[in-house]
């Protein structure tokens, strides 16, 4: 016989409508409930009788709606109530029969009082004496609380992978958009080739399909990787659904007789690496093109024209936005008095200088030493064999001139945030991520380096150099200054934050900024 608790408690979770128990409850603003078929049903006799269409009321307190609003389910209260629809149909099973088939054993006959760790199933009495008397024995309550312990850690382990995969979706969205948005690139490469003659017109075919191929594999990837994600929160929804399900059984029988069943959460699949390098293919097509003509690249449309930073140097680009520029012409080999007009004095930086390399008084030469030099700046020093300068350069044009004493020395510029620490498997970190570019001095050639990529240049060996920086035109220079002046290398980028000249050298080098 229920409870009076249990009788109230039932008493509350019907609907006033159907005087059953709820099913599919929802909740109206005025906070009662009801079925979810009795008042959409409700509401429908109710807007025939009144002939109009929009407003409806609660039939509890008879509070109106402009608009009938919207049904949404009650979770809680859903679960409420099929805990009291089990409770009654257990209660009745219960009248029928004192004891359930399945709450017996089906060897003995007799109740299950136990639960067996070693066979994973519940035993009764006799099976404790014949079966199972050297097995590990307990009771249900023990079993139960360490299986609670387990699908509790998976449901937090798969509660923490969904919100993990959540937000790799809000970034392939992202990705997804940045993908798209590359539209424009056709446009202005289409608009290049429009000023050639028609020998690059195949060229232009080919450019232009190689793009978007790779914007179709791009996003394929994407799409798999969106596909992935939705398919694994399915799973991790389902399986968090089953766990639920079984940490809410009360009944410690039940719970173990279905713990077994319950499957385990597997691994998910590993995301497709998305690579959409657009620079890659602008590369090639801007060495041809300024091979081609100087004058036709200087008379570019605007619309793909490098765009120049505001005078205060704000306004950084967002990594993932793709910028398509123009590369302007490689400067004229231009005599080292016209060079000279932007000079730029330098000195070293001791607040950044690694430990073994030496200033002079003025910071004006670095040593690289055998030991630790004492006397020196306490800020945060390079620990690859580095020092930046102190000034740093903004809108405009910009010169500089350095003298080394050896090969292996690699002179560039970059911004502030150029990494403190060692970088795997070099001694160095010019020129290995986007915020940074530097020309390696080696005893053979010169290696030209931005992004982790090394571009190799066949040069003979110069031991005084110069550096000039147009900044608005994204335009880094290198020069060997001897009896003539003669351009080695140039990069073509946007900046978008101050440039400070920086400098490695390998022991016993020594720089000197002229």
């Amino acid at each position: 016989m229920a409870s009076p608790m249990s009788q109230k408690l039932e008493e509350k979770l019907v609907c006033s409508i159907c005087l059953e128990l709820f099913r599919v409850p929802v909740t109206l603003p005025c906070g009662h409930n009801f079925c979810k078929r009795c008042i959409s049903d409700h509401w429908d006799k109710q807007k025939q009788a009144a002939g109009t269409e929009g407003s409806c009321s609660c039939p509890e307190c008879r509070r109106g709606f402009e608009r009938c609003p919207e049904l949404k389910k009650n979770v809680t209260l859903h679960s409420v109530v099929e805990l009291a629809r089990d409770s009654e149909e257990r209660g009745s099973a219960a009248g029928r029969c004192e004891v359930a088939p399945a709450e017996l054993c089906r060897q003995h006959g007799r109740p299950l009082e136990l639960y067996c760790e070693n066979e994973r199933r519940c035993i009764c009495c006799i099976c404790t004496v014949r079966d199972c008397q050297r097995h590990r024995r307990v009771l249900f309550e023990e079993e139960r609380a360490k299986k609670q312990t387990f699908l509790k850690e998976s449901l937090e382990k798969a509660q923490e992978e969904s919100e993990r995969i959540e937000q790799t979706m809000k970034e392939l969205e992202l990705q997804t958009e940045s993908i798209k948005d590359c539209s424009e690139l056709k446009d202005g490469i289409q608009s290049k080739f429009t000023h050639l003659k028609k020998a690059l017109e195949d060229f232009q075919c080919q450019t232009v399909a190689r793009i978007e191929q790779e914007q179709r594999v791009a996003l394929e990837h994407v799409d798999k990787n969106w596909n992935l994600c939705k398919d694994r929160l399915d799973v991790l929804g389902q399986h968090m659904e089953k766990a639920q399900s079984l940490l809410a059984c009360p009944d410690h029988r039940s719970f173990l007789q279905e713990f077994p069943l319950f499957p385990p959460l597997e691994s998910s699949e590993v995301l497709v690496p998305v690579e959409f390098d657009v620079a890659a293919v602008i590369k090639p097509i801007s060495e041809i093109l300024t091979s081609i003509s100087r004058l036709l690249l200087e008379d570019l449309p605007a619309c793909v024209a490098p765009k120049a930073p505001n005078p205060a140097g704000q306004g950084p680009v967002h990594p993932q936005e793709l910028v398509v520029k123009a590369v302007d012409p490689l400067p004229k080999c231009q005599l080292r008095a016209e060079l000279l007009k932007d000079h730029r004095n330098l000195t070293f930086d001791p607040e950044t200088a690694n430990k073994y390399l030496e200033l002079s008084k003025g910071a004006r030469k670095a040593k690289h030493g055998a030991g630790t030099v004492p006397g020196q700046g306490q800020g945060p020093r390079f620990e690859p064999w580095q020092v930046l300068c102190t000034q740093s350069y903004g809108p405009g044009h910009h010169y500089w001139e350095v003298k080394i004493s050896s090969h292996s020395v690699i002179l560039g510029v970059t911004y502030r945030g150029l990494p403190q620490e060692q970088q795997q498997g070099h001694s160095f970190n010019i020129g290995l991520d986007g915020g940074s570019w530097g020309l390696q001095v080696r005893e053979d050639c010169y290696l030209a380096w931005h992004k982790g990529h090394a571009q190799k240049i066949q040069e003979q060996l110069y031991k005084n150099l110069g550096v000039s920086l147009d900044y608005g035109k994204g335009l880094l220079s290198f020069y060997g200054l001897g009896e003539k002046t003669k351009l080695i290398h140039s990069f073509h980028s946007v900046f978008t934050e101050p440039l400070y000249p920086v400098f490695w050298l390998c022991e016993g080098r020594v720089v000197t900024l002229c």
